[in-house]
C-alpha cells in the first residue's frame, strides 16, 4: 500500500538561528538600499540644480572678465556663444548636468584648463586628509567615549565630558594655528605646511597630513565620544547584557560582541554628519597649512568669479558627501539589522546584535 504524499514528504529541518539572521539581513537589504539610493539621487539632482542656479544668477560675465574693458559688443557676443551662455537656462542646465555625469565639468573661464583635470589633481588631497581626520576622530572619540562609559559617574567620565565640550567650541583654524606653533615652530617635529602625495612617499605624506587632519578631527571626535558614551551607558543597562552575563559570557565578549554593536549606531550617524563638516572646515585649514586641495580650488574660483570651477567643485563635494552617507548607512544596517527592519516597516524585534550562542 502506497503511503499518502503528505506522509512521504521530506521534512526539512529548521535553519540554525545564525543562518536565519543572515537570511533576514539579506532579505531586507535590497529595499533599504533602494530607498537610500533613491533619496541620494534626488538630493544630488536638487543640489546640482541649486549649484547651477547659483552660478546662473550670479551675473558673472566671462567675456567682460576675460576680454577686459576694451572688448566690443561683438567680441562679448562671440565669447558668450563660445561658452554657450546665449542659450536658455534650461538648455544650459541640461547640457551641464549631462556632461557632468559623464565626467566633463566644463572649462575654466580664465585658465582654459578642464575643470575635471583641476579637480582630479586637488581631490586626492582632500580625500586623504579627510580620511585621516575621520580615522583619528573614530580612534580618539571612540576610545574616549568607551572609557567614559565604562567609568560612568567617575572623575574620568566628567573629565572626558568637559574636554569634549571645550573641543566642540573651538574652530579648526584656531586649533591648526596652535598645532603649528607647538609642534612645528617650538619643537620642529612636523612641517608647518605643504603636501606630499601618498603614493609618492607614505611617510612624508603622514608628516605633512597629520597636523591638518588632527585639527579637523577634534570636533568630530568630541561628538563621537559624547554620543558613544551615552549609547554604551544605556546599552549596558539592557536585559540582554544581564542575560549574557548570567550565561557565563566574559565581559570582553559582552562588550565587543553585543554592547558596542548595538550602541555604535548613533556614533556612526554622527560620523556621517561629520563628513560635510570636515570638508567645510578644509577651506580655512587648507589655507593655513598651504594644501593644494579642492577647497582652495573652489576659493580661487570664487575670487575670480570662475563659475565653471565653482560649480564643478561644489558638485564633486556633494557627490563625495552623499557617497560617504551611503557608506555610513550601509555600516549601520550591518551593525544593527533591527533598526533596518524598523525603517523597512517591519515589526521590531528585541534582538541583540552579535552571536548569542
Amino acid at each position: 500500500m502506497t503511503a499518502p504524499a503528505a506522509l512521504t514528504r521530506t521534512v526539512v529541518p529548521d535553519a540554525p538561528p545564525r543562518t536565519r539572521s543572515v537570511r533576514r539581513r539579506l532579505a531586507g537589504a535590497p529595499g533599504s538600499l533602494g530607498r537610500l539610493l533613491a533619496v541620494s539621487v534626488t538630493v544630488f539632482l536638487l543640489a546640482s540644480l541649486l549649484t547651477f542656479a547659483l552660478g546662473a544668477l550670479s551675473g558673472a560675465n566671462p567675456a567682460a572678465a576675460v576680454l577686459g574693458d576694451q572688448a566690443t559688443p561683438a567680441d562679448i557676443a562671440r565669447m558668450q556663444h563660445q561658452f554657450g551662455l546665449d542659450r536658455p537656462l534650461y538648455a544650459q542646465f541640461g547640457s551641464w548636468l549631462g556632461n557632468a555625469l559623464t565626467g566633463d565639468l566644463g572649462v575654466s573661464w580664465f585658465t582654459g584648463m578642464p575643470v575635471t583635470d583641476s579637480v582630479r589633481l586637488a581631490l586626492p588631497v582632500d580625500l586623504s586628509i579627510a580620511s585621516l581626520a575621520l580615522l583619528l576622530a573614530v580612534l580618539l572619540g571612540g576610545g574616549a567615549g568607551l572609557l567614559a562609559a565604562l567609568h560612568s559617574g567617575s572623575r574620568l567620565d566628567r573629565a572626558v565630558t568637559l574636554v569634549c565640550s571645550v573641543l566642540a567650541t573651538l574652530p579648526p583654524f584656531l586649533i591648526g594655528i596652535v598645532l603649528i606653533v607647538v609642534f612645528a615652530v617650538k619643537f620642529g617635529a612636523l612641517p608647518t605646511g605643504g603636501y606630499v602625495p601618498l603614493d609618492q612617499s607614505p611617510g612624508e605624506w603622514l608628516r605633512y597630513a597629520l597636523l591638518p587632519a588632527f585639527a579637523l578631527s577634534l570636533d568630530a571626535a568630541s561628538s563621537i565620544a559624547r554620543q558613544l558614551r551615552t549609547s554604551v551607558v544605556g546599552a549596558l543597562r539592557e536585559n540582554y547584557v544581564t542575560g549574557a552575563e548570567m550565561r557565563g559570557f566574559t565581559a570582553r565578549r559582552v562588550l565587543f560582541g553585543h554592547v558596542l554593536r548595538n550602541a555604535a549606531g548613533p556614533a556612526l550617524s554622527v560620523l556621517g554628519l561629520s563628513v560635510p563638516v570636515v570638508l567645510g572646515g578644509a577651506v580655512v585649514t587648507e589655507k593655513i597649512f598651504n594644501l593644494p586641495g579642492i577647497a582652495q580650488l573652489s576659493l580661487q574660483g570664487a575670487e575670480q568669479h570662475d563659475i565653471p570651477v565653482i560649480q564643478g567643485t561644489l558638485l564633486v563635494t556633494v557627490a563625495v558627501v552623499l557617497l560617504a552617507n551611503i557608506a555610513v548607512n550601509a555600516a549601520l544596517a550591518a551593525l544593527n539589522p533591527a533598526a533596518r527592519r524598523r525603517r523597512a516597516g517591519r515589526a521590531p524585534a528585541a534582538e541583540p546584535a552579535g552571536d548569542a550562542s
